[in-house]
């Protein structure tokens, strides 16, 4: 049954009230209409020391603010005196709104946007210095911190994310470089365990190595292995290593021991196991929590079990693989000149990149995040691709391409926000990945692109270039303010940057210091000037009385000397 709503040009009940009260004049809705919108309704003799037009300001009272234009305090007026279109204005902040509700708003934001909130008031300091919102920035970009960083209970997640980001624009500054002799032939893999302190390097020489990354000394060495080495992992559970013979050679990590491994001691079933499943020789390796990854010639990726050390998974490819990096429910490898993204909890083949290179697509890497993947290849390009999932449809974004190189390039690595590479050319190549990374989120949950696609046939060079070996590099890592790698020479060099970190952290503190002694000679000036107005005097005086002279230039003075 359908209702119809009369016009009516009377007041409601609690404007008639409101009307009631002496002194207090209205104006009929209709006549409302033609006139402007802060003229409705006017305040004359209630207040009778307030100027017309303008609001009464009590202190400790609240304000009523109108649509029409009232302003009123409360205590001025009752409850039942107020007309329903009238709000009350209570001097509410984003920061009366409820905890989850600024959650939500401040996780819209990335960390500059962050960093200025907090700049804004006191208020906004401590609740986005409290933000959970740090925690999820600094493990999308390096995945939960070490226990050294952890230590400290008084550090906040702002804190350490700030350091890490401080730390990471050390490859920028000044290097040391150390070289490590011990392989007698050339070095084909290298890992680096960032946590640990520890580098594992292999290579033609059949020996797994591990050194120490502080002073550069070698810790242990493995028996010979009977094969060339080419893939190396390690996590402080576990070191695999996987040679052209097909064998997995697994060595479990020591309670109690310093460097982790025993790799000398003679062959144990509870600290070294082999495991055999590929019919070729063994490209890459890769951990996670519960698995082990191994591509091979023989064109498959298997997936391993950790516990039970047995095969779970094959995922056959068109031809040799080449590198591969897991990531959560998903691994991506390389295979010929392609790149595959496959889905190890089913097997599926989610999205797949043809022709990603000119010939083989040797190199692949994957930030910590996953959705980010570069290949390099034999063409001596290096791509950059954004992983898509909506849930329906997983797809991969051309974002950009880098041609540092004259030469095959051989190895990535990837550290947020620097892509490091290895070319068989001899040099390493720096990229940072920040500038192609978009400034906001997307909004109301949905999946939004992370980066600004570009036109993918541009190419930007790279921030710096590393010279120092003159032949073939096979491998590079990058971690805990270091660039290690390796290749045909026989020998490992690392790029210390350590020395950096310390010059910018003095630098830094200088800074600090100028700017405080700056504030405190400005507000010393402040409450002098205030004290006395002397000297503010002194200047307006100086300012009126100033003179303009008018210096001779050499060749009017040289002719009236003449004259």
């Amino acid at each position: 049954m359908a209702f119809e709503c009369p016009n009516r040009t009377e007041v409601s009940q609690n404007s008639a009230q409101f009307v009631a009260n002496p002194g207090i004049d209205t104006i009929e809705p209709n006549q409302s209409r033609s006139k402007s919108l802060t003229e409705g309704v006017a305040i004359k003799n209630l207040f009778p020391d307030s100027k017309p037009g303008k609001g009464v300001k009590l202190k400790g009272a609240s304000k009523i603010n109108s649509k029409k234009g009232i302003k009123a305090p409360v205590s001025a007026l009752s409850q039942s005196s107020i007309p329903g279109d009238v709000v009350l204005d209570c001097g509410l902040s984003i920061t009366d709104l409820p905890p989850a509700l600024i959650s939500e708003i401040l996780n819209c934001l990335d960390p500059k946007d962050l960093g200025i909130v907090s700049c804004v008031s006191t208020i906004f300091q401590r609740v986005a210095f409290e933000h959970h919102a740090w925690k999820q920035f600094y493990c999308e970009r390096w995945g939960l911190p070490t226990t050294s960083l952890v230590v400290d209970d008084d550090k906040s997640w702002k804190e350490i994310f700030m350091e890490r980001e401080f730390r990471s624009k050390t490859f920028m500054g000044r290097y040391s470089m150390e070289v490590l002799y011990g392989h007698t032939e050339a070095v084909r893999t290298i890992f680096l365990l960032a946590s640990s302190k520890l580098i594992f390097t292999s290579g033609y020489d059949s020996v797994v190595r591990m050194w120490d990354m502080e002073n550069g000394l070698s810790i242990a060495s493995s028996r010979p292995l009977g094969c060339t080495i080419r893939a190396v992992a390690a996590d402080r559970k576990l070191l695999v290593a996987g040679g052209t013979d097909g064998f997995i050679h697994c060595w479990r990590a020591v309670e109690g021991l310093p460097h982790l491994f025993e790799l000398r001691a003679s062959q144990n079933q509870n600290t070294e196991v082999r495991l055999w499943g590929h019919e070729g020789p063994i490209t890459s390796l890769a951990l996670d929590l519960t698995r082990i990854y191994s591509g091979s010639w023989d064109t498959t990726v298997r997936v391993w079990d950790r516990l039970s050390m047995k095969c779970i998974l094959v995922l056959r490819h068109s031809d040799w693989v080449w590198a591969l990096v897991p990531h959560d429910t998903s691994v991506a490898s390389t295979s010929g000149s392609d790149v595959y993204v496959w889905d190890t909890s089913s097997g599926d083949l989610m999205t797949i990149v043809h022709n990603a290179h000119v010939g083989n697509t040797y190199a692949l890497a994957r930030s910590h995040a996953g959705d980010f993947l570069f290949t390099g290849g034999e063409d001596g390009a290096i791509h950059m691709y954004e992983i898509v999932n909506d849930g329906y449809e997983c797809k991969a974004w051309h974002v950009s391409t880098w041609l540092p190189h004259s030469a095959a390039v051989y190895s990535l690595a990837f550290e947020f926000p620097w892509l490091v590479s290895a070319s068989s050319d001899g040099k390493l190549a720096l990229i940072d990945v920040r500038n192609l990374l978009r400034t906001n989120k997307g909004a109301l949950g949905k999946r939004v692109s992370k980066i600004k696609h570009l036109d993918g046939d541009v190419a930007e060079p790279p921030q710096r270039m590393l010279h120092g070996f003159k032949i073939n590099l096979f491998s590079v890592g990058i971690g805990a303010d270091r660039i290690v790698c390796g290749g045909e020479e026989g020998v490992i060099r690392i790029w210390n940057f350590t020395e950096a970190l310390e010059i910018e952290r003095r630098v830094r503190t200088l800074r600090g210091i100028r700017l405080e002694n700056r504030m405190r000679r400005r507000k010393l000036q402040t409450e002098l000037n205030s004290k006395s107005g002397r000297t503010d005097q002194c200047s307006v005086a100086a300012k009126k009385n100033s003179v303009t002279c008018i210096w001779p230039n050499k060749r009017g003075i040289s002719g009236k000397l003449k004259t």
